[in-house]
């Protein structure tokens, strides 16, 4: 080593080792992920749970005239369950408390087509309770889903229907403890129940017509720390752009302010909104059918 290499070693060394000489830390570049989603996406791993009316009546999509009687399980162990999913490695769980059936499987004081008018428990029973009690003794975290169309509900695509939403909405975000994630499906209007009408209803702007800007005010006021999955352009979570358990290629977790890249995300957008990546574990769609698992 020559003299002017080793005087430069020197120098620098030296300076490293001033007294309260301290590097700033390097200013975050772009987007970057709030501290629920760093902890959502260390999770890496939950499931779905689809166990409604549609689990009797072999549908994917419950038309909302069904009769709550239906639901009439036997052998049901929420506990069983959430064993399963931690024995797989999974860290969470996510129940479907409402499908597009508009059928709630709690005792919600939002509408009478819920788990009250079923023979289970004789009525006193409550599925989102069992799964969110079952997820806390398992040691794994509880999440729900909650469809934003109801084809059962007669003021749906009117503005009754959503103070009967954002009722539904607060009552499973206080009434069963924390919650890791809400899913807001993009299934929105069509044809339906309608509390007896029978007919197709377009909701138009699906952001506009539930509002989500106030659904998500709303969600964090209640529980900060859930993610919310959909919500238009507002929610913190994507579609992947399959339901193939991968999600699209090239990938990115930014997307722009108004939610544009789509199943890609955007390269550089505005907002970091990750991709969740899902798959079913049947032929047929989320809902068990008779012959159709895999």
């Amino acid at each position: 080593m020559n003299k002017l290499t080793t005087f430069f070693l020197g120098t620098v060394l030296s300076s490293s080792m001033l007294p309260g000489w301290t590097a700033a830390p390097p200013k975050p570049y772009g987007a970057i992920p709030t501290p629920a989603q760093i902890k959502w996406q260390r999770m890496e791993f939950y499931g779905f749970i689809h166990f409604g009316l549609n689990t009797f009546t072999g549908r994917e999509w419950g038309y909302g005239d069904e009769d709550p009687k239906i639901f009439s399980p036997t052998d049901f162990n929420a506990s069983d369950i959430v064993s399963t999913f931690k024995k797989g490695g999974m860290k969470g769980m996510i129940y479907t408390a409402k499908h597009h059936d508009g059928f709630c499987a709690w005792p919600t004081k939002s509408t009478d087509h819920n788990i009250t008018k079923s023979p289970w428990k004789n009525g006193k029973g409550d599925v989102v309770r069992e799964f969110a009690l079952a997820c806390k003794k398992h040691g794994i975290k509880f999440g729900t889903y909650l469809s934003p169309w109801d084809r059962n509900n007669a003021d749906y695509g009117k503005d009754g229907y959503l103070d009967v939403y954002y009722k539904q909405i607060r009552e499973l975000l206080t009434n069963y403890g924390p919650v890791f994630e809400i899913w807001f499906d993009g299934a929105n209007g069509g044809d339906g129940y309608y509390g007896g009408a029978r007919e197709k209803r377009n909701i138009g702007d699906a952001e506009k017509y539930y509002n989500f800007e106030k659904i998500v005010e709303m969600i964090r006021k209640i529980q900060p720390g859930c993610i919310i999955w959909g919500a238009g352009h507002h929610g913190d979570a994507r579609w992947g752009g399959s339901e193939k358990g991968h999600v699209n290629y090239p990938h990115w977790s930014t997307v722009g302010l108004n939610g544009g890249g789509g199943g890609t995300g955007m390269r550089g957008g505005e907002r970091w909104v990750p991709a969740e990546g899902d798959t079913t574990i049947n032929h047929a769609g989320w809902f068990w059918h008779q012959g159709q698992a895999s």
